[in-house]
């Protein structure tokens, strides 16, 4: 009867089933896939009473009430990540992949850091993964504290390209080692029986503080390698999900501040807009917020669905009244199309957690019935903005509680704080953001 009943819940839940029960079929009916970003391990992290010497990364303030799982004025403690994946492990979802799309490394004065503790930290993060997921395929992506001083990824191969490479040399194949050392970025397909593709951008090349980019049309030659990756993937019928870590469009909480360069953010999304029909996804990290960003043609019709994801560590500066709780995620995607279905968002009450010295990650919500919508497609995604839009939409209250993975749920916004964050889901491209703000919001 106990077999017959897991047969059952297989056929049922096809994406749930105990793993070798060994049960011939047709393909599951949802694939899914996790998303982890922003582990910035903070290796200096203990408990003690000298609430200044807490973490490094407080960077001599006082840790406001740090416990065994972090300090919201800290980075990541190695126990707080190591919940994070032990839930992962444990959690008996059945996945194709993992996305891992960067920063481990801590926020710390970069006379604190060096290339080489740079690289032990990266190295201790892969071995963790590796070391818990031996049978898990996993698509990193470099993050712009992955290197050595901050920000500063080059053009041409260096010790980090190099020694990424290397670690990650488990999940990649030669073709894709081989552009990560040049110039840390590749394309992969995540199984050879599937058509679907991950491209793994660099865009710390494009990122603002990135002074060795400086007045430079295509470093490392990523956007021409770029549109050559996705015009194949074209011809071969292939799907393709970008991961990232510095994501395009605007930040939701600044004006007219786009999250890299104005320039390469331009050449980006007309890249993304010419091959629409190959990118079934986009993934980002970097913010530490959870976001959605919906990319329209320049008619103003939604063709790409991007997702922001939130950060495991739940550190925040001294002057910022709002963090994050530490987050991680699940995609659901159709195995036949590789359409993205829906999104599952976890977290960790840290005050709780730190409470009662036990990590308990839960569901904080579900993307399609959270909001009431079919699917995570651009159209879909589209049509739940407008609804954030208008004046009084509870729907916005929900997003924007959910921006801050519920840290805390009494904070408004409104107003200008509003329009910032409407005007860059729906508006990617300078054109059509500015006129957002001009038309809707700010007179």
């Amino acid at each position: 009867m106990a077999l017959l009943g897991a047969i059952a819940c297989c056929l049922l839940l096809s994406w749930h089933c105990p793993a070798g029960l060994g049960f011939p079929g047709p393909a599951p009916a949802i694939g899914q896939f996790w998303h982890v970003t922003d582990l910035h391990l903070d290796p200096t992290y203990h408990l003690t009473d000298d609430h200044r010497k807490v973490c490094a990364s407080s960077k001599g303030a006082n840790a406001s009430n740090p416990g065994p799982f972090g300090d919201i004025l800290c980075d990541s403690p190695y126990q707080l990540i190591l919940s994070a994946f032990d839930f992962i492990k444990n959690s008996g979802q059945k996945t194709s992949f993992m996305i891992w799309t960067g920063d481990s490394p801590p926020h710390v004065p970069v006379h604190e850091l060096s290339t080489d503790t740079v690289i032990n930290v990266i190295a201790n993060m892969t071995n963790t993964v590796q070391s818990l997921f031996p049978n898990l395929q996993v698509f990193p992506a470099l993050g712009n504290h992955d290197y050595w001083p901050q920000d500063q990824l080059p053009i041409a191969t260096s010790k980090v390209y190099n020694a990424v490479a290397n670690l990650w040399k488990p999940w990649l194949n030669e073709e894709a080692i081989g552009t990560l050392r040049k110039g840390g970025f590749y394309s992969q397909k995540v199984h050879p029986n599937m058509n679907l593709r991950i491209i793994s951008l660099n865009t710390n090349l494009y990122y603002s503080p990135n002074n060795v980019t400086l007045n430079k049309t295509d470093p490392a030659n990523q956007f021409e390698w770029l549109e050559n990756t996705l015009n194949i993937s074209q011809q071969n019928k292939e799907k393709v999900y970008i991961i990232a870590h510095v994501p395009v469009g605007y930040l939701p909480y600044a004006n007219t501040i786009t999250a890299m360069r104005e320039y390469y953010n331009e050449k980006l999304i007309n890249i993304f807009r010419k091959y629409s029909s190959v990118i079934a996804g986009q993934f980002y990290g970097h913010t530490h917020r959870d976001s959605i960003m919906v990319l329209s043609d320049i008619k103003g019709n939604p063709i790409s669905s991007l997702f922001v994801a939130p950060a495991v560590t739940p550190v925040k500066s001294i002057k910022e009244k709002q963090t994050n709780n530490p987050g991680i995620r699940l995609f659901q995607y159709d195995p036949h199309d590789y359409k993205l279905l829906d999104m599952l968002q976890y977290y960790l009450n840290l005050t709780d957690a730190n409470l009662k010295e036990n990590a308990t990650w839960k569901q904080e919500y579900n993307l399609t019935q959270a909001y009431g919508i079919e699917d995570l497609q651009p159209k879909s995604l589209y049509e739940l903005a407008k609804q954030f839009a208008s004046w009084d939409s509870k729907q916005f209250i929900k997003y924007y509680n959910y921006f801050f993975v519920s840290y805390d749920n009494s904070v408004i916004c409104s107003g200008i704080c509003k329009a910032f964050q409407i005007c860059a889901i729906m508006n990617l491209d300078h054109t059509s953001y500015r006129d957002c703000l001009k038309q809707y919001y700010i007179k």
